[in-house]
């Protein structure tokens, strides 16, 4: 009988070897799009592992295929850890886009090319009522909301993503490759519709290095802070973890304030404020929460809430101002699960009345959306809810939000766990805006 190693010598012999194929280091990959806050414009990001041309061809949809052409450039990102692996990030931005039309568009250099993807230019009209999909703590291992949030990003259900923080669990990982894997994942949504984020807890390695580089958010702030405008809403994007992280400068946290009460200032001029009276925040860690952890949300004196005395100068926090310059909705994640609060403000309930909360509240609304999936897994609730918490729910999913027109906001959330149910949904309605709302 021939001998085991003879048979697998045989074997070897009669079928060639197989060797993994290195990757093309010119081809284009983790494709994403966003709004750079320029009217009729969308940006386009991607990344190489060598220098290429940053080249975008595109056409409208149903004309001629890539009869269009933009030229961009690309910055090396450098990885903080030991390999120190650079990557090349790609940034094309397309100018006078037809709002509302559909685009057709692959990226990349003639030493490769992307897929095809295709996305709709915004609509610009103050009138418009655009879709919107938000989640935050969404990582690569056990990212459950996943496919369902790529199907219906693909057949047009949204305009726009809002991933308010923590991605990749964490894009530091393994030198940064495991930043790379997950925004290979999340191509197959923000290659199509505008990937529109806020730094998390999980982003600070490195100074928040790789969340400053792969993203491309509007302003000159590497997507820290910044604001932008969509139908009748005026979203603003800040960080948190300017409270939490002061290596790396306790003057973040007051050049942000800064930034937040001119940008608030500005978004309240009559005029500004009757074109686009919602006003809208999106920050990682939230202000209120009833879990069963110690984070600074479970607080009552919460840094982001109420600031920090232990900086010189003590350093405001940021309830007040949003109160004072009417905002109306304020969205979270951090904490693994979804929590909707009454009208809250200093820890009271200012519903709107016992019938109906939410029509013409005495105080800003709070969502809290993290349980899109980690590997961090679910967090736990207080078992006696807070008196402003109105629902709570530790399913896997995500909230969808359609801002209706200047008075009527729908949200509602999706359990992923129970195969896209609405397991909660809420009518916002206001008539009046800004701070005389409150009176």
């Amino acid at each position: 009988m021939a001998s085991l190693w003879a048979l697998l010598g045989l074997c070897c012999l009669e079928a060639p070897m197989v060797f993994s194929v290195p990757p093309i280091e010119s081809q284009p990959e983790q494709v994403h799009i966003s709004y750079p806050g320029v009217t009729r414009s969308m940006v386009i990001t991607w990344t190489t592992f060598n220098k290429t041309e940053s080249l975008v061809e595109y056409s409208m949809w149903g004309g001629k295929l890539f009869d269009l052409k933009a030229k961009g450039t690309s910055t090396i990102f450098e990885d903080g850890g030991s390999e120190k692996r650079k990557l090349y990030i790609h940034r094309v931005t397309l100018l006078d886009l037809r709002p509302g039309s559909a685009y057709v568009y692959h990226c990349g250099s003639e030493a490769g090319w992307s897929d095809i993807f295709y996305f709709t230019a915004l609509n610009e009209s103050t009138t418009w009522n655009p879709r919107f999909a938000l989640f935050g703590d969404m990582g690569n291992e056990n990212p459950q909301s996943l496919a369902r949030l790529q199907k219906e990003t693909q057949i047009g259900m949204y305009d726009a993503i809002l991933h308010i923080g923590d991605f990749a669990y964490d894009m530091d990982e393994d030198n940064a490759r495991i930043g790379d894997e997950f925004m290979r994942q999340i191509q197959s949504i923000a290659a199509y519709v505008p990937y529109m984020t806020c730094p998390g807890n999980h982003e600070n390695a490195y100074n928040f290095s790789n969340y400053r580089n792969r993203f491309s958010m509007p302003g000159n702030t590497e997507s820290l802070w910044y604001s932008w405008n969509i139908g009748s809403a005026h979203i603003i994007s800040f960080s948190t973890e300017v409270y939490f992280y002061l290596d790396y400068g306790v003057d973040l946290i007051f050049k942000q304030y800064e930034w937040l009460k001119k940008d608030l200032e500005e978004a309240n001029k009559p005029e500004n404020r009757k074109a686009r009276p919602w006003i809208i925040t999106m920050g990682h860690r939230p202000m209120y929460c009833s879990n069963d952890d110690k984070d600074d949300c479970t607080e009552f004196q919460s840094y982001v809430r109420l600031g920090r005395n232990d900086t010189t100068p003590p350093a405001p926090g940021l309830e007040k101002l949003f109160y004072l310059y009417g905002v109306d909705l304020e969205l979270w994640a951090h904490e693994h699960t979804y929590e909707r609060l009454w009208p809250v403000y200093g820890y009271k309930v200012f519903n709107g009345s016992t019938e109906e909360p939410y029509v013409n509240p005495k105080a800003p609304v709070h969502i809290i959306t993290g349980s899109a999936g980690c590997r961090e897994k679910h967090d736990g609730f207080i078992p006696k809810p807070r008196d402003w918490s109105a629902f709570r729910s530790t399913d896997y999913g995500y909230t969808r939000m359609q801002v209706l027109n200047r008075t009527h906001l729908y949200l509602e959330q999706v359990s992923d766990d129970q195969y896209g149910k609405v397991i909660d949904s809420i009518w916002f309605v206001k008539e009046n805006h800004g701070v005389a709302a409150w009176l």
